[in-house]
């Protein structure tokens, strides 16, 4: 089972994501619920992740709990998020979830912008 293989090296949520998420469930009145993880897609820019509270969790998906919040990560993401640390910042520019992901790398080949990319 996958689950069991990947609890080593899987993600890292810091005490300021662990308060908000648990804020959030907290407002909503979302017991048992979790946070699911995932990668939406790439481009230019990287990975695009995805964050929802979800209420089912799937046999496949890869589980972890911080603190009382369950972290939950499909089969497919969990390959690019290994080792991907989550928090949340809350300062004067704004405040939101902020993935740091040592696995990212840039698909954008920026020295021909014939390739479509977009970056200069």
């Amino acid at each position: 089972m996958l689950a069991d293989q990947t609890q080593v090296e899987f993600v890292s949520l810091t005490p300021s994501a662990i308060l908000a998420v648990k804020d959030l469930l907290s407002k909503k009145n979302l017991e048992g619920y979790a946070l699911r993880v995932f990668v939406s897609g790439g481009g230019c820019s990287g990975l695009q992740y995805g964050m929802a509270l979800e209420g089912k969790i799937r046999e496949e998906d890869v589980v972890d709990t911080f603190d009382g919040v369950k972290v939950v990560i499909d089969e497919v993401s969990i390959e690019y998020m290994r080792g991907a640390t989550i928090d949340y910042i809350d300062d004067p520019n704004g405040s939101g979830f902020k993935i740091d992901n040592p696995n990212q790398l840039s698909s954008c080949n920026c020295q021909s912008s014939a390739d479509g990319c977009g970056c200069h």
